[in-house]
């Protein structure tokens, strides 16, 4: 039997025919937009590396949420820039701290309508820019760490976070953080695991946007993952949904894709992917250079993030994509009406 030549190009002949057969699509309800929120600075200041992104004020930060949530956006996730910095990290869990000041604040000024969400690691509030406080040889002392994660989450939920997005890569860290939820009041407080955090060459802008340098030229690798290991990160994720945690992150995305679709194939929860800040900067620079159409490249990115089996994407693009999305479709044409046929003239 043959097949005409052309049988799958049918269904991409126009637009509206591609609209109707398309298998993943986009809406600003799936992105999650990450906001700095910097402590001593009286007006936003853009990040060099990463054009179009801000390090907020108080206010400025509710300003943005105000428009992502007039967009479609449905959440957003805090990132604190404190003034002062220590070994441990204590602003991390401050009351007064820069992220439970944000969180109280848009609390109490967007009610429910919008999700948000808390990164839970100290590396912006630890002056040597680890994720976790160091034992007495320079290295990360986990279970001690977890101790510290506990007082970050219980002070995050009490703020109003609707969930806890601890991204250290902790062993365990999952369920200290659902114990300690549990055990002061906070059992509705949903937990979104970076379970699948690699050591990746994609984080400097993100390091310039909360100022942290890893001291005495460190690195990570210690207890994030290994780029060269998909496996070991199927465990990661294995291991804390069994601890509790409510849905997953794989960062960065695009290098990762085939651990989305890993992760897509073996659970049923919502998966995020955390499309990072070298990411972002570089299609930001190809744009700039005059390589690529930006807009295009952005939204294809995306695009295959979700087809690969996230649910939620956290991206840099997400005012940009929420502002792009409607624009993609173009008017459709008036359908010409009918031309009534004329009415009879009925004889007596």
């Amino acid at each position: 039997m043959s097949f005409p030549l052309q049988r799958l190009r049918r269904l991409r002949r126009t637009d509206a025919m591609r609209r109707l057969v398309a298998e993943t699509t986009l809406s600003a309800e799936d992105l999650i937009a990450p906001l700095f929120v910097r402590e001593g600075i009286d007006a936003p200041q853009e990040i060099s590396s990463l054009p179009g992104v801000m390090q907020h004020t108080l206010e400025s930060a509710m300003t943005e949420i105000e428009e992502l949530r007039a967009l479609g956006v449905a959440a957003v996730v805090f990132f604190g820039v404190p003034e002062h910095k220590d070994a441990e990290g204590s602003g991390a869990w401050d009351p007064n701290g820069i992220v439970q000041l944000a969180l109280g604040r848009a609390r109490k000024r967007f009610g429910g309508s919008m999700v948000l969400i808390a990164d839970l690691c100290v590396d912006e509030y630890t002056d040597h820019g680890h994720c976790g406080v160091l034992d007495g040889h320079g290295s990360v002392d986990n279970d001690a760490t977890l101790e510290l994660y506990r007082r970050i989450a219980v002070a995050q939920a009490h703020a109003g976070a609707d969930i806890i997005a601890p991204s250290g890569m902790m062993d365990g860290q999952v369920a200290a953080i659902r114990n300690a939820l549990d055990a002061s009041g906070h059992e509705t407080t949903a937990i979104l695991a970076y379970a699948a955090k690699y050591a990746s060459s994609f984080y400097g802008p993100f390091r310039d946007a909360v100022d942290v340098t890893i001291a005495d030229g460190g690195d990570r690798k210690g207890y994030q993952q290994d780029p060269r290991n998909g496996r070991e990160a199927m465990n990661e994720i294995r291991l804390d949904l069994a601890e509790g945690a409510d849905m997953i992150m794989i960062k960065p995305a695009l290098p990762y894709l085939d651990i989305v679709l890993r992760a897509r194939l073996e659970t049923d929860v919502p998966i995020a992917a955390y499309h990072v800040s070298g990411e972002y900067a570089m299609l930001k620079a190809a744009e700039a250079n005059g390589w690529i159409d930006g807009d295009a490249a952005a939204l294809e990115s995306l695009i295959s993030i979700k087809r690969a089996g996230a649910d939620l994407i956290l991206t840099y693009l997400a005012r940009s994509i929420a502002e792009s999305l409607a624009a993609i479709r173009p008017a459709l044409p008036e359908p010409q009406r009918a031309i009534d046929p004329p009415t009879p003239e009925l004889t007596p």
